[in-house]
């Protein structure tokens, strides 16, 4: 078997989510099992032809994980299936995708799923792909646990899901990832991995209810909002997907981090700790690496601003161990997201513009205190979230966010290389939004693949 996912040229990270699932092959399926991360760059006749050298006279039964809404991606599984390959949509948002988007049967301009790409969907814990696996022929899709798949019919079915097993969580193999290259794949050299202690974000643990502006390219919905009720930040699908199911055990924590490579002095990589709120529990967690005798030498944190200011005596006391240890924090991603309040009110972060100035004077501050073992800036590595454009951008939100970036100086270590473009998943809150915007408006929005065109002018139904 192989798994492809999305991937970015000349980079180094590792896949957690499709090496961990490739390892859980391994280990519980007569199937042995690699990933393939694959650049929008990368020939895709090429990598068919590898492919078929690869399964040989076996039937190709192929994977598809954090494809990231990459329509050539979307296009290879296609042709795979026609050509007999079993392809299998896995990973974030794999249950809505193979599916479709909301009301796409009445309604066509809408994103219609990938069940004809895909032979089957897998929705949920990696590990519900062991029975797909053994009962891949008997055609009893309603037994397997967070299966897609059409049925004779041609109608989408969707088992619910399992639950999380921490037993599947502890191990991963990080030396299954290949790249492919001009003669086949090559194997990747991984220098920054990932080590998983919470599943999805707590703040899409509750719902909260929210007012979205309509978008600036409707001049005469301005004034107007719509009423959501949303799990976590508007724009995440991922809140939408997971939710929150908590916190990991500190055992099975330890356990990912014992599979991490080492570097040439005996510490492991370094890792992003994939923690939404990882302050709290930050000292308990070195105090637990030192017990057990592991080195670490750099751990990598992506958090929420407000988090951030809340847990900072957390931060500091952990500091005060790491430099003891050895360890070197970069806080490489803080999500700010804007720098205007209508913005982070539209995006539902909970937050405003000043505790974001509150993050930013607070990472400084550290900085001072602790130079040699944290790092916050985009000099060093950083890069924190920063969305635009956006579907609210007027000269009054452009002209507040220039003034705050001059006067906190946040070009010199806070803000990105390059901005994000607000990216609106079908699945997501603004999906809700969007298409509640065409209902009322009688317009419809561009789709592209499973993104909706926000930035094109809406044509009129």
């Amino acid at each position: 078997m192989a798994i492809i996912a999305s991937f970015f040229q000349n980079e180094t990270y590792g896949l957690l989510g499709p090496q961990m699932a490739a390892t859980i092959i391994n280990d519980h399926t007569p199937f042995g099992c690699i990933v393939i991360g694959v650049a929008r760059e990368d020939d895709k006749a090429s990598l068919k032809t590898f492919l078929a050298d690869y399964f040989g006279p076996q039937r190709p039964i192929i994977g598809f994980s954090a494809l990231s809404g990459r329509e050539d991606l979307f296009s290879l599984a296609r042709e795979l299936k026609a050509e007999g390959a079993v392809t299998i949509l896995a990973g974030p948002q794999a249950g809505v995708d193979f599916s479709g988007e909301n009301g796409w049967q009445k309604h066509p301009h809408r994103f219609n799923g990938l069940s004809e790409n895909f032979s089957f969907g897998l929705h949920g814990p990696a590990e519900q792909v062991i029975q797909l696996l053994e009962r891949l022929d008997e055609n009893d899709g309603p037994q397997l646990p967070g299966i897609l798949y059409k049925d004779r019919h041609a109608a989408v079915m969707h088992n619910p899901p399992q639950g999380w097993n921490e037993k599947y969580l502890r191990k991963v193999c990080w030396d299954n990832i290949y790249l492919p290259g001009k003669n086949g794949i090559t194997p990747l050299r991984i220098s920054t991995g990932q080590v998983l202690q919470h599943i999805g974000c707590p703040y899409a643990s509750r719902t909260t209810e929210a007012r979205v502006d309509y978008p600036a390219s409707i001049a005469t919905g301005q004034g107007q909002s719509v009423k959501l009720r949303l799990k976590g930040c508007s724009f995440c699908d991922v809140a939408v997907d997971k939710g929150f199911y908590g916190k990991l055990n500190i055992e099975t924590v330890i356990s990912q981090i014992r599979c991490l490579p080492q570097t040439r002095n005996g510490r492991k990589i370094p890792f992003e700790l994939i923690n939404e709120n990882p302050l709290p529990d930050l000292l308990n967690l070195f105090t637990e690496v030192h017990r057990h005798g592991i080195k670490l030498s750099q751990i990598n944190l992506a958090l929420r601003a407000d988090w951030f200011v809340s847990g900072f005596h957390h931060l500091r006391q952990a500091l005060r161990m790491a430099a003891e240890l050895g360890i070197y924090l970069l806080l490489s991603s803080i999500g700010f997201e804007s720098f205007d309040d209508t913005i982070l009110r539209n995006l539902n972060k909970g937050l405003n513009v000043e505790k974001n100035l509150q993050a930013v004077r607070l990472m400084r501050q550290l900085k001072e205190e602790f130079s040699e073992h944290i790092g916050y800036s985009s000099k060093e590595g950083a890069n924190h979230g920063f969305i635009h454009p956006t579907a609210w951008d007027s000269k009054e939100t452009d002209a507040h966010i220039k003034k705050t970036i001059y006067l906190y100086g946040l070009q010199n270590d806070i803000l990105p290389p390059h901005s994000t473009p607000l990216i609106i998943h079908h699945a997501s809150g603004l999906g809700d939004w969007i298409r509640e915007i065409e209902h009322r408006e009688r317009l419809w929005f561009k789709r592209h693949g499973s993104i909706i065109g926000w930035w094109e002018t809406p044509r009129a139904l």
